[in-house]
């Protein structure tokens, strides 16, 4: 799936991209000093409860909404004021139009788009989730399953070890796996536990749908194959869906990167998934519209998911099915405390092929559901945002990367002082980010693990891989709508 805005002229885009994964070496469980620690009796005790009391003086969501918006545009206005000199020399060189293009790309769009995260991130009050007390219902966890055998017993001792206080069935559809998976199902005895054993593979959004012709109670909640679930996130997953407004027909949980250990690549996504995609998530749930509930770990309701067919047979099934559900007038909400640890890719050839695909998907979701662009609601914004995009990594791809280039040689036509207006609002964006997932990992009994190189690549050169990857993606899209087209 997708999401993606840019931080400064990188920062905001790295923390956008709004699928998730996850991180914690090869133990299954986070322990050391990893995202994932000894837990506190405090801590313990608030993760217990999955409550968070609401604190300070409440200003009600859609007074958030226009002062957020006044914000964002009243820094874009200022950008376009400060930029206009850069964006006359520029033109000399390339052109008055393709300089504003360039320079609306870099600089005054992510501006905005910092502005309104910057409000909104301080207004925000998380409201209280319910308590058990109040009794959970019966779920169904559907975990689809390819080729897992490393990782597929501590995924299911994981769902094991939540203690849900509700019905519970696990389905695990192995996606007909070539290794020893099965095996590893077969040696497995929970009452709970059912495994359905696919001849042939046939794809995660065919598995689950195989799965959810299976599911018993009332809430379907998906799982990858190779997560694994911190203590309460199952109780807080619910308990969040419980306790949002009543058109909540899903909610996305908190991916995070369980091997961040491996090597410098994981380390550099260990911060993208704790920073900025849960920071650009809480963004858009506190709107009442998260745009991916991640199939990694997020929960429905399973009368809807029937009624619309299940997950589309889509690259980013995730984001498709996530906007059909915004799409019929519901609302998709975000728990921040329902942590799930997850591996993500060891390898940059690995990690460039996952963003191509959520970048595929984000062109899938458009196509199917373009028609999100003209609803009058406040996540609307966010489909916009969604639009530009596309966008945002062409200019950043073809003109931000050169321009760091010529400014090497000392030619500042597009890096150059003017740049610097940025990095502020930048630095105060990833400072609330940071902020407001530490109180969420404290609340919870985990430590930010210190992971400084990590953050130094991901705050500096995250996005010269990223956005050229997603530039890819959208050209892969287009050209197999294109083949497909001249085949009909």
């Amino acid at each position: 799936m997708t999401q993606n805005p840019h931080i400064d002229a990188t920062a905001f885009q790295q923390c956008a991209h709004g699928r998730a994964r996850a991180d914690t070496t090869d133990h299954p469980a986070p322990r050391g000093d990893d995202p994932g620690v000894a837990r506190s009796p405090a801590a313990a005790s608030a993760a217990s409860t999955g409550v968070a009391p609401r604190q300070g003086f409440y200003v009600p969501v859609r007074w958030k909404f226009v002062l957020a918006l006044l914000a964002g545009m009243a820094w874009a206005g200022f950008a376009v004021y400060a930029a206009d000199l850069w964006i006359r020399d520029l033109g000399t060189v390339i052109g008055a139009t393709a300089a504003h293009l360039v320079i609306y790309g870099i600089a005054v769009v992510p501006g905005f788009m910092n502005a309104f995260l910057i409000v909104s991130l301080l207004l925000d009050r998380r409201p209280p989730a319910k308590s058990a007390e109040a009794g959970l219902p019966g779920v169904t966890i559907l975990v689809a399953a390819y080729n897992e055998e490393a990782s597929i017993v501590s995924t299911i001792e994981s769902i094991a070890r939540q203690q849900y206080q509700g019905p519970l069935q696990v389905v695990v559809i192995n996606d007909g796996s070539k290794d020893a998976t099965a095996q590893k199902l077969a040696g497995l005895d929970y009452p709970w536990l059912q495994v359905l054993n696919l001849e042939r593979n046939v794809g995660k959004a065919n598995a689950l749908n195989a799965g959810l012709a299976l599911v018993q109670h009332r809430l379907t909640i998906t799982v990858d194959g190779d997560s694994y679930l911190y203590q309460n996130a199952l109780r807080n997953l619910v308990g969040r869906y419980m306790s949002d407004p009543a058109n909540t027909r899903a909610v996305a949980g908190a991916v995070l990167v369980r091997n961040s250990r491996k090597n410098m690549v994981t380390a550099i996504q260990e911060w993208d998934y704790f920073h900025g995609i849960a920071a650009i998530k809480r963004l858009q749930s506190l709107y009442q519209g998260t745009l991916v509930a991640q199939g990694a770990f997020s929960i429905y309701d399973t009368a809807l998911l029937r009624e619309m067919g299940g997950w589309p047979h889509t690259v980013g099934e995730d984001i498709v099915l996530t906007w059909a559900i915004l799409e019929r007038g519901h609302r998709v909400g975000f728990a921040e405390n329902a942590c799930l640890f997850t591996n993500a890719p060891e390898t940059w050839g690995q990690f460039i092929r996952q963003r191509q695909r959520w970048s595929r998907g984000l062109i899938e979701a458009f196509k199917s559901h373009w028609r999100l662009l003209f609803k009058p609601r406040m996540t609307t914004l966010f489909i916009w945002w969604n639009l530009l995009f596309p966008y945002m990594d062409l200019v950043y791809t073809f003109a931000f990367i050169p321009g760091l280039v010529l400014a090497l040689f000392g030619v500042y036509w597009i890096a150059g002082p003017m740049t610097l207006l940025v990095l502020p609002l930048a630095m105060l964006v990833n400072y609330l980010m940071y902020s407001i997932q530490v109180k969420m990992f404290t609340e919870q009994g985990l430590k930010v693990r210190r992971n400084v190189p990590g953050f130094i690549f991901y705050a500096l050169f995250y996005s010269v891989v990223l956005q050229p990857a997603c530039v890819v993606g959208y050209i892969q899209e287009v050209v197999s709508r294109t083949k497909n087209w001249g085949t009909k």
